[in-house]
């Protein structure tokens, strides 16, 4: 479940902010739009309870249109996690892949259509499934934060926040309802990722001058 919510999320500590005005958010979310295919490289550090070391991986994330997403990892081994049609393809090298339809997982379907209007720049699409709290604004460094407004989405994903700058998203902070959480630098921050990550040294380069 992790890996598939790491394809969706990151083309989006909680924020203290208020909820954005509505036309105040949508004039951000429409100028995160952007047309597909569109490419970004990514490097992501998963925090987990259970060990003590975060797990480091980094690749290219791709939106190919419509609801198709792709995340391919290059390191530390290669694999590629696909959206497409309504069914999640899941390979790695020397194995046969393996298929599966969103039917199985429908807070994964909500998730995916929701982050396919960030993606568009579709805030009223947008603004249905999430409360988007917003600080700052395109004129230079911005977060958004949403919360989930499903149930179903709510016991998986606490909230999300992405850090940007302009009309670039730089990071993600997507907060797990048990806990757990996974930061993705992207773009050209992605190959600043410190070997050996904290959160504390994450946060600031998130929050960073481009």
């Amino acid at each position: 479940m992790s890996l598939l919510l790491s394809l969706l999320l990151p083309w989006a500590s909680a924020s203290a902010s208020e909820p954005a005005p509505a036309a105040s958010a949508a004039a951000l979310v429409a100028a995160l739009g952007q047309p597909a295919p569109a490419h970004t490289a990514f490097a992501e550090a998963r925090f987990l309870q259970v060990l003590e070391r975060p797990l480091v991986v980094s690749g290219e994330l791709s939106w190919l249109g419509g609801d198709r997403l792709q995340r391919r990892v290059e390191q530390p081994q290669k694999e590629t996690a696909t959206i497409a049609d309504g069914e999640v393809t899941q390979q790695r090298d020397g194995r046969s892949p393996r298929h599966f339809s969103l039917k199985r997982a429908p807070q994964l379907q909500v998730l995916l259509d929701s982050f396919v209007a960030l993606l568009s720049g579709d805030a009223a699409r947008l603004q249905q499934a999430f409360e988007i709290r917003q600080h700052g604004d395109t004129g230079g460094a911005w977060t958004l934060t949403l919360v989930p407004r499903d149930a179903r989405v709510a016991k998986t994903v606490a909230s999300i926040r992405i850090d940007g700058y302009a009309n670039a998203s730089r990071c993600m902070h997507m907060q797990e309802a048990d806990g757990d959480l996974a930061v993705d630098l992207l773009g050209p921050l992605a190959a600043q990722m410190p070997a050996a990550p904290t959160r504390e040294a994450l946060e600031a380069l998130c929050r960073s001058a481009p």
